[in-house]
């Protein structure tokens, strides 16, 4: 079982390359039905290790066993694996969606999507920052090519914006590494967290200094105002497989503020405690509030999902800032509801778009649909779910997090923005809906159907809403229990830096 940590990074790397050999290069088929099989396995894994981390197991896996603090550590707690499994879950549906007639088709294209699968599901499973700056740059890299795949002006001018901010995002990184190490003397998380309690006085303005260009590097990473205005322009531009798994690109960026900023920078953290919280705070609530404006303005249906992944960042990032174990839980919900809900959305956004002809998913009227009915049932599911309505997950997500705000303060400036923002999606998505599948100017096309396969996807990340809302009570307690965890930092300390690899249970 330990070594099912190192497989859950083996597998796509490994797969990755054959891709790229004999015989898989020579055939897009060969590849895409490789890479399924692979994700397959990826989700039996994440499956397994999700289940080992419930039973309250943190996994500590040492490379070279060289023990932390010297030795690269991959920590497998109730959090990582969790995002572990909520990747594993978006990569099989997104791959599951390449099974059709679409822009998929390079020699390529499946390998890249391995590589950052590599990427975001190493930068889960670290337990040390530089080795974080390491799968961040491998995902980005992955994403570089991906965001740009099929060319076209408009992919090439969002995918240059990107890469430049996230260049400039990696060299702060980097100043901000050498600004911890240089006064710590140690990159480990657990090792931070300790050692953070015992900073000199002359040198906490250092760490401080530190922690708060890492703050820029993770909100960039999570889209958070003012560095958000790159996340509409890459998602609607991107391929639908590729922007359904871009939708975890923003939660890589939440959990690294959520595990550095709770476990370095958290409550045992003396003087340097909570230094993100005043911060985090007042620009997530500026982000719902920017996002409800470009989900106001959006012209089409991929853009409209993009800016409500905006407005999704802000609340949860408002909601850490209380930094409160129940707020933690209430996060960790809602990121799972939003994230699968938005995969869903681009996917289903495509199905529209290719049945509506030439006006594509802008929301003016344009041709009937083949699938009128069957596309619109499951518009109006993904549209309940985004809203927040009963009985779908969105509103016990929702209700969680408002329910985590406890002074009037709090309840003053996040119970307004998060039903405003509800109340504007309602508004946006209606209209959306209301232009998609009731204003139709032309006969609609009985060829252009739905492939089977691409239907399944779709059908898949929308049907989790209600999974999540039917077993709310199991996953509200597993959240709870995830929330529990993060915030025991001297339990974590304790489970990773150990002398030589092993499980340990933290009561």
């Amino acid at each position: 079982m330990q070594h099912l940590i190192l497989l859950s990074l083996v597998l796509p790397l490994l797969g990755g390359l054959l891709m790229l050999l004999p015989p898989f290069n020579a055939s897009r088929v060969r590849q895409r039905n490789f890479a399924l099989v692979l994700s397959g396995a990826a989700l039996l894994i994440s499956a397994l290790l999700l289940q080992q981390a419930q039973q309250g197991v943190i996994g500590v896996y040492a490379l070279g066993d060289w023990a932390a603090p010297f030795g690269i550590v991959l920590v497998a707690d109730r959090l990582s694996t969790l995002m572990l499994m909520l990747t594993s879950v978006l990569a099989f549906c997104s791959l599951l969606y390449t099974f059709g007639p679409r822009d998929e088709d390079g020699s390529f294209f499946q390998p890249l999507l391995q590589f950052q699968i590599l990427g975001i599901n190493g930068a889960f499973m670290t337990g040390d920052l530089f080795n974080l700056f390491v799968f961040f740059e491998i995902l980005l890299i992955a994403s570089y090519g991906l965001l740009m795949f099929g060319g076209g002006k408009t992919r090439t001018r969002a995918g240059l914006h990107y890469v430049i901010l996230n260049l400039a995002g990696s060299a702060v990184f980097l100043f901000a590494l050498g600004v911890m190490y240089g006064t710590l003397g140690t990159l480990n998380i657990a090792d931070l967290a300790f050692k953070v309690q015992q900073v000199d006085p002359s040198e906490a303005s250092l760490v401080r200094a530190g922690g708060l260009m890492l703050l820029i590097v993770f909100g960039l990473k999570a889209a958070m105002l003012p560095l958000q205005f790159w996340l509409p322009a890459a998602y609607a531009a991107s391929t639908p497989a590729v922007a359904a798994l871009f939708a975890i690109m923003t939660k890589v960026g939440i959990y690294a503020i959520l595990r550095v900023f709770t476990v370095i920078f958290g409550d045992a953290a003396g003087p340097l405690s909570h230094i993100a919280g005043g911060w985090l705070w007042p620009l997530g609530l500026m982000t719902i509030l920017i996002g409800a404006i470009g989900v106001l303005a959006s012209q089409d249906l991929r853009r409209l999902t993009a800016n409500l992944i905006i407005v999704s960042v802000g609340t949860l990032l408002a909601v850490i800032a209380l930094e409160r174990e129940s707020a933690t839980a209430a996060a960790l919900y809602y990121l799972l509801h939003s994230t699968l809900i938005s995969a869903g959305l681009f996917l289903l956004a495509d199905l529209i778009a290719r049945q509506r002809g030439k006006v594509g998913d802008r929301l003016v009227p344009g041709r009937g649909l083949g699938q009128n009915r069957l596309l619109g049932a499951l518009f109006f599911i993904a549209a309940i779910a985004v809203i927040g309505m009963p009985p779908l997950s969105g509103f016990v997500g929702k209700a969680l997090m408002l329910s985590a705000a406890k002074s009037v303060a709090e309840m003053s400036w996040l119970w307004p923005l998060v039903l405003g923002s509800s109340l504007v999606a309602l508004i946006t998505l209606s209209r959306a809906g209301s232009t998609l599948f009731w204003k139709q100017s032309g006969k609609p096309s009985e060829i252009l159907r739905a492939n089977p396969v691409q239907l399944l996807a779709v059908v898949l990340l929308l049907s989790m809403p209600l999974l999540l809302s039917v077993f709310g009570g199991p996953v509200t307690q597993m959240m709870a229990a995830t929330a529990q965890q993060l915030h025991d930092v001297q339990g974590q300390i304790g489970s990773v830096l150990q002398p030589v690899t092993q499980l340990v249970e933290v009561k």
